[in-house]
């Protein structure tokens, strides 16, 4: 005989089930916190790479574009025959430096005009009837962006000419300019 006031060694069937259910919703609660903190966590860490992504190319667009007016300049002298020597080395290195910063120039004779990305000064008529297309017959300054962002719309002349159905123009106007700081032959 146990003596009064002993625990027993079985408890009751009734209590033990519902200490069982309670525990079980215990668990499920917490594995649903634990879930929710997980995803909550994993979403900060995607918004806080996605803002830092973002400042870097402000960052790098904003340093970019105080640099554009002495790219503009070594284009220039380039053009007419002055950079050479030392200072052509300084200008390979300084366009290799923003393009490493990922800046693309944009904006070649032929290419089709793309108000979004083009600013037209002059504007040519075509003479033929039927339809036509408007083409970059010349960049008058370059165009530049980095990624998605354009940082300067190219300064263009256009002209409209017979729309022959080619889809590639690019290429054409590629063979008459420079692309991406490349010499096309």
């Amino acid at each position: 005989q146990e003596p009064a006031g002993a625990p027993s060694d079985t408890p009751p069937a009734d209590t033990g089930d519902a200490r069982i259910a309670e525990l079980q919703a215990e668990v499920a609660e917490r594995t649903a916190d634990l879930q929710r903190l997980s995803a909550e966590y994993a979403n900060y860490r995607r918004r806080v790479d996605r803002d830092r992504e973002a400042v870097l190319v402000t960052t790098r667009a904003q340093f970019v574009g105080e640099l554009l007016t002495v790219l503009d300049d070594v284009e220039r002298a380039g053009a007419h025959g002055d950079l050479t020597g030392p200072f052509k080395s300084v200008a390979d290195k300084l366009v290799s430096v923003v393009q490493k910063l990922g800046l693309e120039p944009f904006g070649t004779e032929g290419e089709p005009f793309d108000p979004s990305v083009h600013e037209a000064v002059q504007h040519e008529t075509a003479d033929v009837t039927g339809p036509t297309v408007t083409v970059l017959s010349a960049v008058l300054r370059r165009g530049y962006r980095i990624g998605d962002r354009v940082l300067r719309p190219a300064m263009v002349a256009v002209t409209e000419r017979a729309d022959d159905g080619r889809e590639d123009d690019v290429v054409h106007g590629a063979a008459v300019g420079v692309l991406h700081g490349l010499e096309v032959v």
